[in-house]
């Protein structure tokens, strides 16, 4: 394991959606690290049950701390999207009961400033908190061309103008992604996420008001200050698919702050659909 890992024990895994979770969870265990994972029911999927775990529903603090307790977890990782849940239907159990001034902050502030009191609510309770490339740095783009494909001289352009646009929108806590083909910036992220994005930009091209070969960037960033160790941008296979059902010609993303969930796939697909995926040098502090 890389020294900046810091893990001195087994590694708790608390898990929301998508892939990512068992995605870490299979790179921890090939590092030789016990783990546990805590499930978010109605957010993790279930192939968390492969490893060790505890499911939890929305507002059981106590049993997510007592499944952490119980495996010896000091060390945690964050990982995978979930939705805020609706209050109405959360049963808490004694530990929400304890922790509920946080839990209720949570439904106020934008995205940054909620991860920062997640983040901070673990920290107080003697847990420290990592991002998964802390604990898994393979998982993250490398700067340079992973696909086949490269970009043109075109691309850079837009590249380079959508960054520009990411880095804009990161100072007002906006989103980590934005479209830009031919210098036209088609679409930026914002609360829908970048499936939902990328969606607009290829109902545009079936309305017709987007022509021609494919051309176009979707770029992803952290925003500058962003809370990395729980959200960090992803992309992934389906992320390829959705880029070429857009018409664009590739993906850019920050390179060493970008987590690709599924190397392989990702890649494959990225051959696959014609495109290129590329990471690029990043600094927040760049203008």
């Amino acid at each position: 394991m890389p020294e900046t890992t810091k893990i001195t024990g087994p590694l708790g895994i608390i898990a929301g959606q998508g892939p990512l979770p068992c995605v870490l969870a299979e790179a921890v265990a090939a590092h030789g690290i016990p783990l546990h994972i805590v499930g978010i029911r109605g957010e993790a999927d279930a192939e968390i049950e492969r490893f060790p775990h505890t499911w939890i529903k929305w507002g059981e603090i106590g049993r997510l701390f007592g499944g952490l307790e119980k495996s010896g977890c000091t060390d945690l990782v964050i990982i995978g999207a979930v939705n805020r849940p609706d209050f109405g239907n959360v049963r808490p159990d004694f530990g929400a009961i304890k922790a509920l001034p946080f839990l209720l902050g949570l439904g106020k502030g934008g995205d940054d400033s909620v991860l920062s009191r997640i983040v901070s609510f673990f920290e107080d309770k003697g847990y420290r908190v990592h991002g998964a490339g802390d604990v898994a740095p393979e998982l993250l783009v490398e700067e340079g061309t992973l696909s086949t494909k490269t970009p043109s001289a075109e691309d850079k352009t837009d590249i380079a103008m959508a960054l520009k646009v990411v880095r804009a929108l990161g100072q007002l806590d906006v989103g980590q992604g934005a479209i830009v083909a031919k210098g036209r910036v088609l679409a930026v992220e914002a609360a829908e996420g970048t499936d939902a994005m990328l969606q607009r930009c290829a109902d545009l091209r079936t309305s017709g008001r987007t022509r021609g070969a494919r051309a176009g960037v979707l770029v992803k960033a952290p925003k500058p200050g962003q809370e990395e160790r729980i959200d960090m941008p992803t992309i992934g296979p389906e992320t390829m698919k959705k880029v070429a059902e857009a018409g664009l010609a590739g993906v850019a993303v920050a390179a060493g702050r970008v987590l690709l969930a599924e190397r392989a796939a990702t890649i494959e697909a990225a051959n696959k659909n014609k495109l290129f995926l590329v990471g690029e040098g990043w600094d927040d502090t760049d203008e």
